[in-house]
């Protein structure tokens, strides 16, 4: 497990070449449920978290664009899989997918655990999921629903079929006493998930001091191959026959139902 990696490692050069590849990070489509994701050969990068853990926010650092990933003013109001492309234009080589934020209660009961079963079965099954990027509010740490989430995820992480990568927000509000104990008990949670074969990494970030945007922005950029060497192809519900999803719950829909925002949270499906 690799916590905290060094950009300094990788060069100068290595770091303006990642960063201008997350700068090339472009919408593409979004789903409402998991039929309508189009199939596609690149590998695809999930970002989850928490509501109000920052994912958004640092998804938009990474890119250095200030509204390509949709932060709703009522979190956990995002109900959909936002997917962007990464790489060339004409070339890209990977897609990022933006999955709704989870455990905030401003939303319908009913709305909320379908799309927490979108999530669990996404995290479970889709085939092209190549990387995860898991953002924890570096002051509170893992969260029983973050490590719910993860367990989704779990077993194709241990076994290196999908890379892991913990993102620990929101670190200027931390001391560094306090980071390093953050990074401490990540690093026991995610402990269970290592293996030989297994890729996790942890890294501290801050959006707002730009802490680990460099060494996120490499990992990441890691985890893809060349663009000369992807040549990308893509189908569309309707014209593929792939049965990734047949079996899968897909009532997911777009609800803005209202629950009492002051709810307890609501603890994935199984």
């Amino acid at each position: 497990m690799t916590s905290t990696p060094s950009s300094a490692a990788g060069g100068a050069d290595a770091t303006r070449t990642a960063l201008a590849w997350t700068h090339t990070a472009r919408f593409f489509t979004t789903a409402a449920r998991l039929d309508q994701l189009p199939g596609h050969n690149l590998p695809e990068i999930a970002f989850v978290g928490r509501s109000n853990a920052g994912k958004s926010t640092a998804i938009n650092t990474l890119a250095q664009q200030r509204q390509l990933a949709f932060a709703s003013k009522t979190p956990g109001r995002t109900q959909h899989i936002n997917l962007f492309m990464v790489g060339p234009k004409e070339t890209p080589n990977a897609l990022w997918a933006d999955l709704p934020g989870y455990g905030y209660a401003a939303v319908a009961r009913t709305a909320k655990l379908r799309w927490q079963k979108v999530m669990a079965d996404y995290l479970a099954v889709r085939r092209n999921l190549s990387g995860v990027v898991q953002m924890v509010d570096s002051r509170h740490g893992f969260t029983d629903l973050d490590r719910q989430l993860l367990s989704f995820v779990a077993p194709r992480v241990s076994n290196g079929e999908v890379r892991l990568l913990v993102i620990l927000t929101k670190a200027d509000k931390l001391n560094r006493k306090e980071s390093d104990l953050s990074l401490r008990k990540a690093q026991e949670v995610l402990g269970e998930l290592v293996t030989d074969e297994s890729d996790v990494s942890i890294a501290l970030f801050s959006a707002l001091k730009r802490t680990g945007v460099a060494d996120v922005a490499q990992i990441l950029h890691g985890w893809c191959p060349p663009a000369d060497a992807a040549a990308s192809v893509f189908s569309y519900p309707g014209q593929q026959n792939d049965d990734e999803f047949d079996e899968l719950d897909a009532d997911a829909t777009h609800e803005d139902g209202q629950d009492d925002p002051a709810a307890p949270e609501q603890a994935p499906a199984p």
